[in-house]
């Protein structure tokens, strides 16, 4: 798919540079006059015609990239009406986009948030999940278990045990519901559990994190769509959830995955679709889209 590209703004830290050469009476001199855009005076320094500018005079080679405007014109022919929402994050570029802000129901992409904060609340008492926890934790994130969900929901004090352990996770748009898979988040937010899931600056111990990634990684085959698409190695979890008080569908999908080179994190999160299948499609398309823009930061002119 062509990427849809914006014209790419200079760096607002930059400086704009005006080179003024003067006749100077000291063999070939010449003044670099530096003027910032908000500045009132210009600042004047003298250096030699023969030597460089000084480092603060050049101009970066790398243009910032406006990664949001290029992901909403990446999205803008695949979502037709479509309300969805995208977060992408290059772990190691640091290079990200988001677009829509909107809160959307989790549906069983929350699952992935019990079970973190079960793996807090099993660390702060200083143990290991117990054998009934991780017989529920294995069929709520392989086999998307709703009972399970419930029971280990429980287990971490209801919903405001989620949205304590979802502070020390580092989101700040997620507001946990008893009704599990109502529970409110942002694609963004979504970015920033994932990050807490994988990376190393986490309130979650690597035993922790191993433990959750890797029963991710293991989710039943007919369950692999999503944020699959975007990439290879997918780490994921799927929620989909048809409203009752509409007929519409609920289709989220967030996780890691490889591409070009690259580790991913992405998070898309939707709402009403006539079908499931249709869902599925769009936040499909959404996510190799997010995966595509990503690389723009590094792309050549």
């Amino acid at each position: 798919m062509p990427r849809h590209r914006t014209r790419r703004p200079a760096p607002s830290a930059l400086v704009t540079v005006a080179a003024v050469l003067l006749a100077g009476s000291a063999a070939g001199g010449a003044w670099l006059v530096v003027r910032s855009p908000g500045d009132a005076h210009a600042t004047v320094a003298a250096v030699s015609s023969a030597s460089s500018p000084p480092p603060e005079a050049v101009a970066s080679e790398e243009p910032e990239v406006d990664l949001d405007a290029e992901l909403a014109g990446a999205l803008a022919p695949l979502a037709d009406g479509a309300d969805v929402s995208v977060a992408v994050l290059d772990t190691g570029s640091g290079a990200r986009a988001v677009y829509g802000d909107g809160s959307y129901d989790t549906a069983s992409i929350v699952k992935v948030d019990i079970l973190a904060a079960l793996l807090l609340l099993a660390q702060d008492e200083g143990r290991e999940l117990t054998g009934t926890e991780q017989t529920y934790a294995e069929a709520m994130i392989r086999r998307s278990d709703n009972a399970s969900a419930t029971a280990l929901l429980r287990v971490i004090g209801g919903e405001e045990g989620l949205d304590a352990a979802n502070e020390r996770l580092g989101l700040t748009s997620t507001k946990a519901a008893h009704a599990w898979g109502l529970t409110q988040t942002t694609a963004a937010d979504q970015v920033r559990l994932l990050q807490a899931v994988s990376g190393t600056d986490s309130e979650l111990s690597a035993d922790s994190r191993a433990y959750l990634t890797g029963l991710m990684g293991g989710v039943e085959a007919d369950q692999r769509w999503g944020v699959s698409a975007a990439g290879t190695g997918a780490v994921l979890k799927n929620g989909w959830m048809p409203r009752t008080t509409t007929g519409l569908w609920d289709i989220n999908s967030i996780g890691s995955v490889e591409s070009g080179g690259r580790t991913l994190l992405v998070a898309v999160v939707s709402r009403g679709h006539a079908t499931k299948e249709a869902g599925i499609a769009l936040v499909e398309s959404a996510a190799k889209a997010a995966a595509g823009v990503t690389g723009a930061a590094s792309d050549p002119e």
